[in-house]
This record gives structure tokens, sequence and C-alpha cells, in this order.
């Protein structure tokens, strides 16, 4: 029920914008946020925008250089990643639940995007 895209492999200083679409589901009804999972790792929220999209939060690692939004008319929410690092490669997941807060807190998960950070 959501499907995210814009994955890919970029080097170092690179941009890349992913995106969250919601398929039988309206995301302005949920709170929207965005994790990475790197091989051996935790999952880890990235970033997250509450239904009314004010005062979105972000992990102090991507604080600056990534910004999350949404737009409603495409029923879609973008994570916007600008000055991508090496530790930035993991896969991405986007997620929809009724509050920002940890993995329990979401209903509905993507099935994942890949991004890749290398020279």
């Amino acid at each position: 029920q959501l499907v995210e895209s814009g994955g890919g492999s970029v080097q170092p200083g690179g941009s890349l914008r992913l995106s969250c679409t919601g398929s039988y589901i309206t995301l302005y009804h949920y709170a929207i946020g965005w994790f990475r999972q790197a091989p051996g790792k935790e999952r880890e929220r990235v970033s997250c925008i509450s239904t009314s999209g004010g005062s979105p939060n972000y992990a102090d690692s991507v604080k600056g250089r990534f910004t999350i939004s949404r737009d409603n008319g495409k029923n879609t929410v973008y994570l916007q990643m600008n000055s991508l690092k090496p530790e930035d490669t993991a896969v991405y997941f986007c997620a929809a639940g009724g509050v920002c807060g940890s993995p329990g807190a979401y209903d509905y998960w993507g099935q994942g995007t890949q991004v890749t950070v290398s020279s």
C-alpha cells in the first residue's frame, strides 16, 4: 500500500529524491516516516512529517541535508536528500501511522528502496 521510488547510486556530495506514494491509502490522513536500515544495523528513523505537515523532525545525522515534504494532490511524500555521504547508504523505507514515533507506531510499510553512496 506504500510504494517507494527514487533510490539509486550516487557519489558523495550528490543528491537523490525519494518518493513514497500511497496505493489504496490516502497519505494525508497519516503521519509519514522515513526510515533506513543498513546491513547489520537497526532500523533508524530518518525523518517524519505529521498529518498537518508542520514541524517535521529529523535525525541529527541528516539535519540540514534532508528535507521531508508532502504533495497531497499526488498522494506522495518526498525525502529530498542532499550532500549525501557514504554513511547514508541503506535501504530506505516509508511508513504510515497515526503519529510520528518508533517503528512499532506505524501501520503500513513500503518495500524499501536502496540508496548507495560511493565514489
